[in-house]
């Protein structure tokens, strides 16, 4: 890899430069850096770590740029982590499509698509589909029926979108994840004492610079669409039923389920494992903590968790019942020790 100068580097992306211009080739992180290696402090309390650290040099803030020796080469930045983010994208740049197109790719004359677009082996794009400029298409992906990619968008190997689902600009999906699957729509026929298949007729909407990560599942809307707004990001594993809304920037970990017909507003952290049930709201901006059972909606923003030690389901019955009364019994045992205590007294004969 080519190295480059510190003052290169802040010359594209901004910050200062302290101490010696010296030029960098990889990334690391701090434990392990080396002569040539550009490494991070966003964190206080590594700062010993950081101190001893052999990278050649050490993006930090301006508050700790003024702990190390004047001689220290750093790039200042307000926010190292990101500053960060940006030399790995800066050293690493996301491959180009280049136009290339495998003999073994099935796609349909009626489909249309960039002349610059990769399409990889044994791909297969079926009747009606857009393709826009500089996507590329890994091997073995489906893209469905009418189903429309904007500019710049990457389905890595095995991603399958089904029919009518619309991706945005510069959409990026990892291996294995399933856009525009049937949602879960069955009505119990007593008459036949069997489930009746609900037809899922809505399509997956997704906004411009998403993420969805690898062997994650986002399923059609029953009537209307399945929607995830720009920005989102969306981690490996993660369940997103019918009629779902996610709202822009919103970042969702690893294995969370949400029933269908929820809406998670805009800017929300999801942590992993975290399940929501079907029908409600969550307001923008909410926290909501790794494990959580969102069973009603969230008016309010703010950080919200809960999770119980391991128990059986009667201890757990038995608990929670009293759980939800603590605050009312606080309240009364507060206002017995306000009380006189002879009245206390005499209450108590």
């Amino acid at each position: 890899m080519t190295a480059r100068l510190l003052s290169d580097i802040t010359a594209v992306l901004g910050g200062t430069v302290q101490g010696a211009d010296v030029a960098v080739a990889r990334l690391a992180p701090l434990a392990g850096a080396a002569q040539g290696d550009i490494s991070f402090l966003s964190n206080p309390k590594f700062k010993a770590q950081a101190l001893a650290s052999e990278a050649a040099a050490l993006i930090v803030s301006p508050k700790m740029a003024t702990e190390f020796p004047p001689e220290r080469s750093l790039i200042v930045a307000d926010d190292p982590y990101l500053y960060f983010a940006r030399v790995a994208r800066l050293f690493h740049p996301a491959p180009v499509a280049r136009g290339l197109r495998h003999a073994s790719a099935a796609i349909d004359p009626t489909a249309d698509i960039a002349e610059d677009c990769d399409i990889g082996a044994q791909a297969v794009i079926e009747a009606g589909v857009v393709i826009g400029s500089g996507c590329r298409i890994g091997p073995g992906c489906v893209v469905g029926e009418n189903s429309v990619l904007g500019a710049g968008c990457v389905l890595h190997a095995n991603v399958t979108l089904y029919s009518d689902c619309r991706l945005g600009e510069r959409v990026e999906i990892h291996s294995g994840s399933v856009i525009g699957g049937d949602g879960f729509g069955n009505a119990w026929d007593a008459g036949a004492c069997a489930w009746y298949k609900i037809p899922q007729l809505g399509g997956v909407l997704i906004g411009n610079d998403v993420e969805i990560g690898a062997n994650t599942t986002i399923d059609r809307g029953a009537l209307s669409d399945t929607v995830i707004g720009e920005g989102a990001r969306i981690d490996n594993l993660v369940q997103i039923a019918h009629n779902v809304k996610i709202g822009a920037h919103t970042a969702i970990a690893g294995c969370v389920g949400i029933a269908g017909s929820t809406e998670i507003g805009a800017y929300c952290i999801i942590g992993g494992a975290a399940m929501f049930v079907g029908h409600i709201q969550v307001a923008d901006r909410t926290v909501i903590g790794g494990g959580t059972l969102v069973s009603h909606s969230i008016k309010e923003a703010g950080h919200y968790a809960s999770s119980y030690p391991l128990q059986t389901h009667k201890e757990w019955v038995r608990n929670a019942v009293h759980v939800r009364h603590l605050h009312e019994w606080h309240k009364t045992l507060k206002r017995l020790e306000e009380r006189e205590p002879g009245q206390n007294s005499a209450e108590s004969k």
